[in-house]
């Protein structure tokens, strides 16, 4: 559901209107259901709805997939020439819109945090500042090469010249900055998050309607049928939780 809902903002759909109301029975989320669904049944995977990151990562490797839209981290695993059959045949771009004024992009962190009521919060602070640090970012380069230094801990990293020297490093400052969970849509939203809402209810509703999405992937059910159910489970949950 991350990927659809990122595209999703770039054909001007949104989960909720401003008064916490479902969106699903908009016409742009029927272009977004719609659109995924015939590219994939076109040109995607077999099996496509089963497919994780790493059985992405793995077809795109062995050059059997033509275009991936995910994680800026994963552009040192395809350009790696001991794990890539497609290392130095790879180009990189923002993810795509429609003309809207949003990307299908999002932002995502494996943020660093310290659990309330931890005894060991100085050596968790103290971890923290080292792993974010210009010497650990100076020492993965050292043992595994600067294409796979952590891309998002460090402004300072995208002005550093053995950084800048690799093919991907200013595209994934650009995917960074195009990214705002603050305005995420074309319409406003009450929520905050770009292929999520920042809401309690979101993992579970997110759960249920992924899986109505995947089954009109499958072939199992129309994009109207999946978009329908989606409709009224978000509805329910929604009521059911006092929004």
């Amino acid at each position: 559901m991350a990927f659809l809902t990122a595209t999703a903002n770039a054909f001007g759909a949104r989960w909720f209107d401003e008064s916490w109301g479902a969106q699903f029975d908009q016409p742009a989320w029927k272009d977004t259901l719609s659109f995924y669904v015939n590219l994939m049944d076109d040109a995607g995977p077999p099996g496509a709805s089963n497919n994780g990151f790493n059985e992405n990562l793995s077809l795109f490797q062995q050059g059997k997939c033509g275009m991936w839209i995910d994680a800026t981290v994963a552009a040192s695993f395809v350009t790696n020439p001991n794990d890539s059959t497609v290392a130095g045949k790879v180009g990189f771009a923002l993810a795509p819109d429609t003309g809207k004024g949003k990307r299908g992009n999002w932002l995502w962190a494996w943020a660093l945090g310290i659990p309330a009521g931890t005894q060991k919060t100085d050596a968790a602070k103290e971890f923290i500042q080292w792993a974010t640090s210009k010497e650990y970012i100076e020492l993965v380069a050292s043992k595994e090469g600067w294409a796979n230094v952590p891309p998002g801990a460090r402004t300072s990293l995208y002005e550093n010249a053995n950084y800048k020297d690799i093919p991907f490093a200013k595209m994934t400052l650009a995917s960074i900055l195009s990214a705002d969970p603050t305005a995420p849509t074309v319409d406003p939203v009450p929520y905050v998050g770009v292929q999520f809402a920042a809401i309690p209810e979101f993992a579970g509703i997110a759960g249920q309607v992924g899986q109505e999405f995947a089954a009109a992937l499958a072939g199992q059910q129309s994009v109207d049928e999946a978009l329908a159910k989606a409709q009224a489970l978000t509805t329910d949950e929604m009521e059911a939780a006092g929004y």
